[in-house]
């Protein structure tokens, strides 16, 4: 799920953007995918592009009783800050950001949320998902 945020990092502090996600993103390495609805709104801030979202996803997981694959709706609230690499206005490079595992903006200005969306979702699954809460198991 790419974004191109040339024109709000060449715009003022404050300046935000809505999007209406409805996607598909890879899932694991496996090439097994998910659907993403939702709604997110990206801000600029002094050194980065701020999103934040609700969306509703669907995994497929395996239920904790008996055994069988179901697809398990979550609904995810991501909020996290973008960081470029490239200065927009001069294209020099953009100091690190602090936190090693930091999310970048890359060189063609492309924010791409699907890792952070790989990772809110596989937070969200229940730690016993259930196919149905009155599930007898095996």
């Amino acid at each position: 799920m790419q974004i191109n945020v040339s024109g709000l990092l060449k715009g003022s502090i404050g300046a935000s953007r809505d999007y209406e996600i409805n996607e598909v993103v890879d899932y694991r390495e496996d090439n097994l995918t998910i659907p993403v609805n939702g709604h997110v709104k990206l801000v600029r801030t002094n050194r980065s592009i701020l999103v934040k979202g609700n969306l509703n996803v669907s995994v497929k997981t395996t239920c904790a009783r008996c055994l069988k694959d179901f697809d398990c709706p979550l609904e995810i609230v991501i909020e996290e800050e973008y960081f470029p690499i490239l200065d927009i206005g001069s294209g020099y490079p953009m100091p690190a950001p602090e936190e090693s595992d930091s999310f970048t903006i890359d060189e063609h200005q492309i924010l791409d949320m699907t890792e952070a969306i790989r990772q809110y979702a596989l937070l969200a699954i229940p730690m016993k998902p259930l196919c149905r809460n009155n599930c007898n198991g095996i």
